[in-house]
């Protein structure tokens, strides 16, 4: 590891907090400005910026013939995106979950996913698929804009029509600045990323890693370090409903916007390989529906569930490892995790919700 890639190891790092504290900035801002919630910045402007290298891992894959990494991508970007940000973000602090995603935007993201699984059951999601996924994302993302503003509108006393006027002839200037703020965060973001994944990179074959083990590990987290770093820094500052957000909407845009665009564009359509049909898919789909008892208890995500994110994301990864290399210890692992894990955290949740059920029914 030479002196110019540990500059940029170190240079990737601060590009990566940096880029994240102006674009948290620059959304929050733009929120106020636009005269919509910070949690509907997060769903919309920022979830599209922050899926942006997805989209361009999954065009590019996609052009080249590899299936496999151009879904994989998505699917486990989504994975990461619950288990690992709102994890590490929940585990810092306790987040707070607002009641429009667990009525909407949580069911909707458990909505696509299973209609992802639907359009991947004969092994291709071709233009037809992608233009129904496209229209989609236009639909969801002017629905969420418009009902926000309206919402906001019926806030009594909100403006006068002196404020109403002296805002519109500034609101457009301050819109434009604030995009300009998130557009250049996530530039360094994006770039930043890069430089720590090269970084990260030299430095694990410095130790003797193998390309399949920083395939699994830093590759695998590198397109989702925009989102990581964005909740992270959203949390740290008070903008909780922009983290949760960020994770949720990154989620919904990555299968109805990246995919169906991808779908669209690239002539032969995406394939879907079997394993991704059998294990990842239905992976994706089980995390999706486990935010629902999860966010509905107290809305919020609590310290405790967020080290049951963060295990559960190790677990997945460990599953990811011992599959690749077909470790004999595969089948243990797998039996220990389908007999004790899963059905305990089933029943701890069920609990969890049943408990929150009559809190609400006695309160009431």
């Amino acid at each position: 590891m030479n002196i110019i890639t540990l500059i940029l190891f170190i240079a990737g790092f601060v590009l990566l907090v940096v880029g994240a504290e102006i674009l948290v900035k620059g959304a929050s801002q733009l929120a106020l400005v636009a005269g919509v919630s910070p949690l509907v910045i997060g769903l919309t402007i920022v979830a599209y910026c922050t899926s942006a290298p997805e989209l361009a891992v999954v065009l590019q894959s996609s052009y080249e013939g590899q299936a496999d990494i151009a879904l994989g991508n998505i699917v486990g970007s989504n994975i990461a995106n619950i288990l690992l940000i709102l994890g590490i973000s929940a585990t810092m602090l306790p987040l707070v979950v607002s009641r429009q995603l667990v009525r909407l935007d949580v069911p909707l993201m458990i909505g696509i996913s299973f209609l992802l699984l639907f359009m991947s059951l004969d092994g291709q999601l071709g233009r037809f698929d992608g233009s129904i996924l496209l229209a989609g994302a236009i639909a969801y993302t002017l629905f969420t804009i418009i009902q926000s503003r309206k919402e906001n509108q019926e806030i009594p006393g909100q403006d006068t029509p002196q404020t109403k006027s002296r805002q519109s002839r500034t609101s457009l200037k301050k819109i434009v600045t604030q995009l300009g703020l998130i557009v250049f965060g996530l530039g360094m973001l994006v770039l930043g990323s890069q430089w720590l994944i090269d970084g990260a990179i030299a430095l694990a074959k410095i130790f003797g890693w193998s390309e399949l083990i920083i395939g699994l590990t830093i590759i695998a987290v590198g397109t989702s370090l925009p989102e990581i770093a964005t909740s992270i820094i959203a949390s740290v500052r008070g903008q909780r409903d922009l983290a949760v957000g960020n994770a949720i909407g990154s989620n919904i845009f990555n299968i109805l916007l990246v995919l169906g665009m991808c779908s669209l564009i690239v002539p032969d359509g995406i394939k879907v390989s079997t394993p991704a049909l059998n294990f990842d898919i239905p992976v994706m789909i089980a995390v999706a529906v486990a935010c629902l008892p999860i966010f509905f208890t107290g809305y919020q995500i609590s310290r405790w569930e967020g080290f049951l994110f963060l295990s559960y994301y190790g677990a997945y990864t460990l599953y990811l490892f011992l599959n690749a290399t077909q470790h004999q210890a595969l089948s243990q692992f797998s039996t220990i995790m389908m007999t004790f894990v899963v059905p305990l955290t089933i029943v701890t949740l069920v609990i969890l919700v049943m408990g929150s059920i009559r809190t609400t029914i006695k309160s009431g």
